[in-house]
């Protein structure tokens, strides 16, 4: 498979254009690198590709927060400007400035 390049960044807010929920990407896959039984649990009218990015997300919906799994083609970018009410923004983020999470900065070993 060939590799696409990212659209979305690290600290960037997006939202699912499916379904109802926001969210600050925390990782990103080159390509789909979760597992068949997650991918197959999509109903086939909507799985998106394998061969695009994928993203690890910070989620939430009216209803709850969570950690979501993503591909590029379901996002677009969140233009609120408003920070989320995930709790754990906090761990893998510094603060939220200009409309995006700035990760924390990592020691190397």
């Amino acid at each position: 498979m060939q590799q696409q390049r990212a659209k979305f960044g690290i600290g960037q807010i997006v939202k699912h254009n499916l379904f109802d929920f926001r969210g600050v990407i925390f990782d990103v896959d080159p390509q789909f690198a979760n597992t068949d039984e997650w991918w197959e649990a999509i109903p086939e009218s909507v799985r998106p590709s394998k061969n695009q990015p994928f993203y690890h997300l910070l989620a939430e919906n009216g209803d709850s927060c969570y950690v979501a799994y993503a591909s590029e083609g379901n996002l677009c970018s969140d233009d609120t400007g408003a920070p989320l009410q995930h709790p754990q923004t906090g761990l893998l983020f510094d603060r939220f400035e200009n409309g995006r999470y700035l990760p924390k900065m990592r020691l190397a070993n």
